[in-house]
């Protein structure tokens, strides 16, 4: 491919990545999507091999997250510049691997990949956005595996297929016809499948709950202007009565969707107790609380029971940094001199609050009326808490049989966002093997099964966002646990240490040659 200038095959390996994600969807093009990006670093200097991996981060990254200039510019420039340096080292490690020739190459880039996605999605600034993985989402055979490796699993997959391609036709333009890098990536692949036919051929059963999900639409301009106050608890009691003819067994209204303090504001909390009550159906509401000696914010989910309690109440565990509160004020106290919107100051919820409730209803069998009652418990991730694999896991293991995303997402504007971020909810499903539920302020609001089959989202004349509404599914309280809701991240840890053993052996390699050298040339 040396016709082919190196800064066109960066574009074209940029290009291909994004367009496997929303609003694009050509999930396919990711199994090819690297493969420019190797010819392009193939026989590269380290530092040369960094930099075109980087720029091709920087544009990956640019096409996927862009929606981040909605919120800030600044902030958005530097996400990219941060997030293309995992780019940046992969290309280093692996222009150094293709050039030594050696049977674990097919396994090592791989693992670095999923190494690297593994520390991007680590710690209070960990972003487990854009995972190549992620890409799958549609792809349901595929992605069946994250029940044992998690989402780092479909990456590694993906990643082996780019790489096989690449020496195939390395090898194939060097006169050297060999099957042994392609034969191994094919075996994985069908494996993978394999285990997805099985997988989605399983039918899940337990008892049924009909949940629905209110979207509001409410402007962000909107939601903490007074003025609009009794408009926003207007719209969101005239929806919930609407889809009250139902006859759900759960009301879930987004995040924030309670334009105050519910638990503080006596006017607020009757209308939502009332409501309730009246409606006989409990609500989960979001809301923001205040609490303590020191009055400390938190983000929360507030259940409200039937009979106008308040039921439980769940704190979001994992703040936004530099939008819910600033880490490490003593060091980044300056970044609030130029945010262009006030950054909260909210703390983190400490308990993983697991919601139990009952349902009760009346059945009849032969003429003969008779009352059932069913435990349901579920818990809430709040925001972009479910793009974190092990906070989403540890509620499961708590013993929730269902889970429900309450997000907002206007902040991002008319944008691929809202479908992104729903792509992280098709694994959590799918690892966990249980129904998540979203209820966004915009979009996008829907069910996803354990399979990670997306089902009915709120809609108006074909569009999901910016549109006010309501949907309705029966879902499966699933009290299975899957070999990734027990132990993990195992897959990406022996990932890591493969990956770490490799750059070990091949620096020890570079040294033994260095030393081999320089000993011939004073022979």
């Amino acid at each position: 491919m040396k016709f082919i200038h190196k800064p066109l095959l960066i574009a074209i390996s940029a290009i291909l990545l994004v367009l496997s994600f929303p609003n694009f969807n050509l999930w396919f093009l990711a199994w090819v999507g690297l493969v420019p990006l190797f010819f392009a670093i193939k026989g590269q200097r380290p530092f040369k091999a960094f930099l075109v991996s980087y720029i091709t981060g920087v544009l990956f990254f640019l096409g996927t997250i862009y929606w981040l200039i909605h919120v800030t510019l600044p902030g958005m420039i530097i996400a990219v510049l941060y997030l293309a340096l995992y780019f940046g080292i992969f290309g280093l490690v692996s222009s150094y691997a293709i050039c030594h020739k050696s049977p674990l190459t097919i396994f090592a880039i791989p693992a670095v990949w999923v190494a690297l996605e593994w520390i991007r999605s680590a710690g209070i600034f960990g972003f487990c956005w854009a995972l190549l993985g992620h890409s799958q989402s549609h792809n349901l055979l595929i992605i069946q595996i994250a029940d044992i490796t998690g989402a780092y699993g479909v990456s590694f997959v993906v990643v082996m297929a780019n790489i096989a391609i690449f020496l195939t036709v390395r090898d194939i333009r060097q006169k050297k016809y060999y099957s042994f890098h392609m034969a191994l990536a094919l075996i994985l692949i069908f494996l993978s499948l394999g285990y997805g036919v099985l997988r989605t051929n399983n039918i899940f059963t337990g008892e049924s709950l009909r949940v629905a999900v209110i979207q509001g639409n409410i402007p962000q301009v909107e939601k903490w202007d007074e003025r609009f106050r009794s408009l926003i608890m207007s719209k969101y009691e005239a929806l919930t009565k609407l889809v009250a003819a139902n006859e759900p067994d759960l009301v879930v209204w987004p995040e924030t969707s309670v334009p105050g303090f519910l638990e503080s504001e006596p006017d607020l909390l009757q209308k939502v107790s009332h409501l309730a009550a009246s409606l006989k159906i409990p609500i989960l509401a979001g809301a923001p609380s205040v609490r303590g000696k020191e009055e400390n914010y938190y983000n929360s989910a507030i259940l409200i029971s039937e009979d106008g309690r308040i039921a439980g109440r769940y704190d979001k565990m994992h703040l936004v940094p530099f939008g819910e509160y600033v880490p490490f004020k003593i060091i980044f106290s300056f970044v609030e001199k130029f945010a262009p919107k006030p950054i909260g100051d909210f703390s983190a919820g400490m308990d993983h609050t697991v919601f139990n409730f009952f349902v009760e209803r009346t059945a009849k069998e032969k003429d003969v009326r008779w009352r059932m009652l069913k435990k349901a418990r579920f818990s809430a991730l709040i925001c972009f808490e479910d793009i974190f694999p092990d906070l989403t896991r540890s509620f499961v293991k708590r013993g929730a049989n269902f889970l429900v995303n309450m997000t907002n997402d206007a902040w991002f504007g008319n944008s691929s966002a809202p479908y992104q971020h729903a792509q992280s909810s098709v694994f959590r499903a799918v690892e966990n093997r249980v129904n998540v539920v979203r209820a966004a302020n915009t979009g996008y609001s829907c069910f996803i099964d354990q399979k990670g089959h997306v089902t009915p989202a709120v809609h108006l004349s074909g569009k999901n966002l910016f549109v006010d509404g309501f949907a309705v599914e029966d879902i499966i309280l699933t009290r299975t646990r899957t070999f990734y809701t027990l132990y993990g991240d195992v897959f990406a840890h022996i990932c890591i240490f493969s990956a770490l053993a490799y750059i070990i052996g091949l620096g020890l390699v570079g040294l033994e040659r260095s030393f081999s050298l320089r000993l011939k040339k004073y022979q």
